[in-house]
Order: structure tokens, then C-alpha cells, then sequence
């Protein structure tokens, strides 16, 4: 029998965080580059310091001279990305920081194992396991803690950025300790909040007064109460924020992108990574899966894993958990699965239509949880594959 009583946390980070600078940016040159060409293979890591950004990684496109011609762009799409985040500080400026620039072509030897060839099916870009997790806890079908850890950032960034509170800065985090019982979230223990502020006057009691009315906004009624522990800007002041105040790498949010630590993870990060890269194409199929396992009545939380090899087109094993909550067996959800999405990694492509520059806006507040948007972004979120579930089973 699962704990029915206990408490959980999770954190979130901001748009402005430095590791999600990072991973904006190297998004956006996904987005460049499948923009041009929707196959293009990319791999962009991207690192921010004081003044500083270095882009470097591979890609591979089709006709060489594109990659030429779009390499003039990659300084602009870098501070484009600063600035929408709303960095314009004396020692990290969209305008003013530097941009280096060092991508180059993808590996021959890394293709070979990848690109089709006569009737060869397309293999996988890499080795690896993928989760995806899907619990009833939440509208969305995410783990309570992390949906309203994200929930609270997004609220404060809106309200930054649209200047109805200006003395709120770019970088913050937030952790949410969220009580269980019955193995229902009921309500927040402790509340950690740390937010970059632009007023160096500022208290922590200043800051509280003024997030305060946008966290208790977001979380459901009841779940603060007297007994919540509030821990805001605990450390004092917190003004030097972003990549000035600590350096910024891709992928170092992982746990920050997928369930907040609720469920496994198969260690591969996402930004910066094209679909063929199973990574980040695979992790997507597995929560769509696992959501539509949950969204079927069929359990009432389910984790599904993939394991894929580099070169090899289908994943090597499928596995399911349900945590003694299905309502059928896990094995017989295991074998439904094949049949109602191609698992290689072009029918994940096609099913999921990734190929297309939608990842800019999964750099930050998870990659999961979010509502499938008109153009194909977050189609993994979708639910429609609910009944063909339920027939297979």
C-alpha cells in the first residue's frame, strides 16, 4: 500500500534564472534553424556569465550555405531572447552583453546512425531511458507541488512584465512543501519564494507584501493557512540577479522541466535539442502516454518508460507502472501501446508534429502541464488518445 499521509516538495525557477536564460536561448536557435528547415539537426548548448554568452554545439542541415547564412542571426536571436526575459542590468544587457558564437556542423559519425538510408528505418539520436508521468492530482494531470510551484513564477513574471509591479526583477525561485492526505494534497507547509528586486531598499517583509497577494492567487482556497511556513528572500537582499550574479548553463534544470521530482527521470535534458534526439522526443511521447493512461479512467497515476539505442528505429522496451492504482493490468497497457503510436523516432515526430519551431516556450515553467496550443506546441498535452487506449485494453 502507497504512504496516504506525508509531504512533498518541489522547486521551480524563473525565465530569468540563469540556467533558464541558457536554455531559452538555445531554444530559440531550435527554432531558428527547424524554421528553415524542419528536419534540421541541432544540438545548441548555451553558457551565460557576467557580460557574457557563448553559443556552441552542432547542426546539421541539408544545404550547408543555410547554416552559413543563418549564423549572422544567432547574436540577435540571443539578445532577442535577454530581452523579452528583461535583463538590462549594468553587468548583464541585452544590448550590451557579448555574444559568442561557436556552432558548427553536425558530426558525420553521429548522423550516419541516425538518417535513413534505402529502406533502413531512422534510428534513434542517442542511447537512453525516457519517463513520462501522468497523477490525478491537478486539472492537468501534473503532481500538485511542481504545477503550483511553476504556477506561482508565471503569476509573478506576468505581473513584472507587464509593469504592475515594476520593482520585481527577472531571476527568482520557488519551492512549495505540499501536505498529503488520504494521498490528496490538501494544503502548503512551507513556501520558499527568493525573487530578484530592482528597489535595493527592500526588505524580505517588502517583497512578501508584495508577491504575497499573487501566490495565495494561484494556490487553491484553504491551502495556506496559519500554519504555512513563509521563507521570503531568506537570505536578505537580492538584487544582482541572472547570469551576473551566477553563471547559466543548458539542461542543468531537469528535474525543474518534468515533475519536480514525483516521478523517475532517465537524466537526458531537453533545450537545445532537436526531436530526432530521443532525449527530448521520447520524454514527450511518454507523458503523452502516461497522461492519456490517466485521462482514461484506466489508473489513477502511471509512469511509462522507453529505453532506445543510437541507430536503432524502435525502442528497445516499453514499461508501466500504475502504483496500484489501474484499473487493468499494467502488462496489458504495456502491450495497447505500440499499437496506437509508432514509437520510432520519426512516428514520434509525425504523431506529435515536433518538427516544427514550438520549443522557445517550453524553456520555461516545465515542459509539461501546459495546454496544447493552436500552432502544435505542447501537442503532447493532448488527450486523444483515449479511446483507442481503452479498445486495445
Amino acid at each position: 500500500m502507497a504512504r496516504q499521509n506525508y509531504t512533498f516538495t518541489s522547486e521551480s525557477v524563473s525565465e530569468g534564472h540563469p540556467d533558464k536564460v541558457c536554455d531559452r536561448i538555445s531554444d530559440a536557435v531550435l527554432d531558428a534553424m527547424i524554421a528553415i528547415e524542419p528536419e534540421a539537426r541541432v544540438a545548441a548548448e548555451t553558457f551565460a556569465t557576467t557580460n557574457q554568452v557563448v553559443i556552441g554545439g552542432e547542426i546539421g542541415l541539408s544545404d550547408p550555405t543555410r547554416l552559413t547564412a543563418m549564423m549572422g542571426d544567432i547574436d540577435q536571436i540571443a539578445r532577442d531572447c535577454i530581452k523579452d526575459i528583461g535583463y538590462e542590468q549594468d553587468k548583464f544587457h541585452w544590448k550590451y552583453c557579448n555574444v559568442l558564437n561557436l556552432l558548427h556542423e553536425q558530426s558525420a559519425h553521429i548522423a550516419q546512425g541516425v538518417d535513413a538510408a534505402g529502406t533502413k528505418d531512422e534510428g534513434a539520436g542517442d542511447q537512453g531511458i525516457m519517463f513520462g508521468y501522468a497523477v490525478n492530482e491537478t486539472p492537468e494531470l501534473m503532481p500538485a507541488p511542481i504545477h503550483y510551484a511553476h504556477a506561482v513564477l508565471r503569476r509573478l513574471a506576468e505581473v513584472r512584465k507587464n509593469g504592475t509591479e515594476p520593482t520585481l526583477g527577472p531571476d527568482a525561485k520557488s519551492q512549495l512543501s505540499v501536505r498529503y492526505e488520504n494521498g490528496v494534497p490538501v494544503g502548503v507547509s512551507s513556501l520558499v519564494l527568493s525573487t530578484q528586486h530592482l528597489d535595493e531598499n527592500m526588505t524580505s517583509a517588502d517583497v512578501r507584501a508584495v508577491i504575497e497577494p499573487y501566490i495565495r492567487e494561484v494556490l487553491p482556497d484553504g491551502w495556506l493557512d496559519d500554519q504555512t511556513a513563509w521563507h521570503v528572500n531568506p537570505t536578505g537582499k537580492f538584487v544582482i540577479g541572472g547570469p551576473d550574479g551566477d553563471a547559466g548553463l543548458t539542461g542543468r534544470k531537469i528535474i525543474v522541466d518534468t515533475y519536480g521530482g514525483a516521478a523517475p527521470h532517465g537524466g537526458g535534458a531537453f533545450s537545445g535539442k532537436d526531436p530526432t534526439k530521443v532525449d527530448r522526443s521520447a520524454a514527450y511521447a511518454a507523458r503523452y502516454l502516461a497522461k492519456n493512461v490517466v485521462a482514461s479512467g484506466m489508473a489513477d497515476r502511471c509512469t511509462v518508460q522507453l529505453s532506445y539505442a543510437i541507430g536503432v528505429a524502435a525502442p528497445l522496451s516499453i514499461y508501466v507502472d500504475t502504483h496500484q492504482t489501474g484499473k487493468v493490468e499494467a502488462a496489458a497497457i504495456e502491450a495497447a501501446i505500440p499499437k496506437v503510436m509508432d514509437l520510432t523516432p520519426r512516428g514520434i515526430r509525425t504523431h506529435l508534429q515536433l518538427n516544427k519551431p514550438i520549443y522557445q516556450r517550453t524553456a520555461a515553467y516545465g515542459h509539461f502541464g501546459r495546454k496544447p496550443d493552436a500552432d502544435g506546441g505542447f501537442s503532447w498535452e493532448a488527450t486523444d488518445l483515449v479511446d483507442v487506449l481503452k479498445k486495445e485494453v
